[in-house]
């Protein structure tokens, strides 16, 4: 009887064990998703902050922090990765902020910056209406009209009719949780991570 007993209990920790590794867009789309518990107040302030692995006061923040913090949960420091591809690749990136080099305080910060970088080191994934092609992990950028660009992470959680995944991201009212994938025109759909 004791054989059974240790194979069944082994069985449930591999088991247990299995569903525990997610892959990585599961883990980054529960990231972002964390990140939605935090009080966080908009602020689009320019912060000098460390090198590598800086990041504006906890309390803080705009639409891209709650992408860059949530790639730094699972260690990826997108500060780091961005100014080193913007260095090495300077005249790839846009140059609407009249810049004659890379800054590390905010290139990482900046939308369109975000899009080239993951244009060009990810997967670039259709723009489509179908909600269904939208998957958690995925990072959609949107135009708010004029030059105003936005960006969030798609989440687990579904809305309300089960339609569509939640988007984690920050529009003005911290980081938060909600339905609005079609909200906006969407100019980017990307997927990065290891």
């Amino acid at each position: 009887m004791r054989k059974p007993l240790v194979a069944t209990l082994l069985a449930l920790l591999l088991q247990l064990a299995a569903q525990g590794q997610a892959n990585f867009q599961d883990r980054l789309a529960d990231s972002a998703f964390t990140l939605t518990k935090q009080h966080v107040r908009y602020d689009p302030a320019y912060f000098r902050i460390g090198y590598p692995n800086g990041d504006v006061p906890a309390d803080r923040g705009v639409c891209t922090d709650v992408v860059i913090r949530a790639y730094r949960k699972l260690g990826i420091d997108l500060q780091q990765e961005v100014h080193e591809d913007m260095k090495a690749r300077f005249a790839e990136y846009p140059k609407q902020w009249g810049l004659t080099k890379p800054d590390s305080n905010i290139d990482h910060r900046r939308v369109p910056n975000l899009m080239t970088f993951f244009s060009r080191h990810g997967s670039v994934k259709p723009i489509t209406t179908d909600a269904q092609d939208y998957l958690p992990g995925d990072i959609v950028c949107w135009n708010l009209g004029g030059a105003v660009t936005h960006i969030g992470i798609v989440s687990n959680a579904r809305s309300r009719d089960g339609k569509r995944n939640m988007i984690a991201h920050n529009i003005g009212a911290g980081q938060v949780l909600e339905d609005c994938l079609f909200g906006f025109k969407i100019i980017g759909h990307y997927r990065y991570g290891r």
